[in-house]
């Protein structure tokens, strides 16, 4: 899924390497997916985009924005655009595709669900989007340490570390996924009770979240996740499904995990408190 590692890095790929391409046509639900959402107004998509010419890309949370002059499309959740130079290598199965008119593409084929967003620039009415757009970058100076503990004291209620870090886009772009090495950095399980962490454990976890996603950012996302190009992302994950089982890089011990809030939590029980 794409989290702000990945929409930080495939936007400036997309800023560096497609500005100045003229968009031929478009081709939606090529290959049909029960999972594929689009927003505005579909009808419209062909005239908003055809003839127009790609200017920039920036990155909204977990969310790649693409603009032309007068068009926006945005990705999200599984909608991952990945750009090819050679026809003989366009996909065959694809839910969404930018034809260019110097014979490359881009191609999303969604990845378990996805959203892809269309609409006239700043006209864009989705609510996830217009929340990441309002929120503060974790990336940014404004993310401080007030700001973050903030987030909490707007509940002071039970819940979750994961909970907190991931969910009511608190912190829009950080998901499931890079949560796990956060909290693995910081030594708190995903289970832990947010009403028991001290201050010092708020410094820490902020200190860890900052951390975490500026080395992701820095090294091009992921290792299991890809690029714009389908290339690997640099950052090697300490907590997925490639380290299951495998010892923990901190203490030796086994890492586990565990079914929670609907989704998978890799840890490890030795260096991450629970209670």
């Amino acid at each position: 899924m794409l989290e702000l590692p990945e929409s930080y890095n495939i936007s400036k790929q997309i800023d560096q390497n497609l500005k100045g391409k003229t968009i031929s046509y478009i081709e939606i639900l090529h290959t049909p997916h029960r999972f594929a959402f689009f927003h505005g107004d579909k009808d419209k998509f062909d005239e908003q985009l055809e003839g127009q010419t790609i200017e920039g890309a920036t990155y909204h949370g977990g969310m790649i924005e693409v603009d032309t002059k007068d068009s926006m499309i945005v990705f999200s959740d599984g909608a991952y655009p990945k750009y090819y130079e050679d026809k003989k290598e366009f996909p065959k199965n694809h839910q969404f595709a930018i034809y260019f008119d110097d014979e490359t593409a881009v191609f999303v084929s969604i990845q378990m669900y996805g959203a892809i967003h269309i609409f006239p620039i700043g006209a864009c009415t989705e609510g996830y989007y217009l929340s990441s757009c309002q929120k503060t970058n974790p990336l940014s100076e404004e993310f401080t340490l007030d700001y973050f503990r903030g987030l909490y004291e707007e509940g002071k209620k039970k819940m979750s570390a994961k909970a907190f870090l991931a969910t009511q886009q608190r912190i829009p772009g950080l998901g499931n996924g890079v949560l796990q090495d956060i909290l693995w950095d910081a030594g708190i399980d995903p289970r832990y009770d947010m009403q028991n962490m001290t201050e010092e454990d708020f410094g820490t976890l902020y200190s860890s979240v900052r951390k975490i996603l500026k080395e992701m950012c820095e090294r091009g996302g992921r290792d299991t996740e890809k690029d714009l190009f389908g290339n690997k992302g640099g950052y090697i994950t300490q907590l997925s499904k490639n380290s299951l089982y495998e010892p923990c890089m901190k203490c030796g011990n086994e890492i586990h995990k565990a079914n929670y809030m609907g989704g998978t939590i890799y840890f490890c029980e030795n260096c991450q408190k629970r209670s």
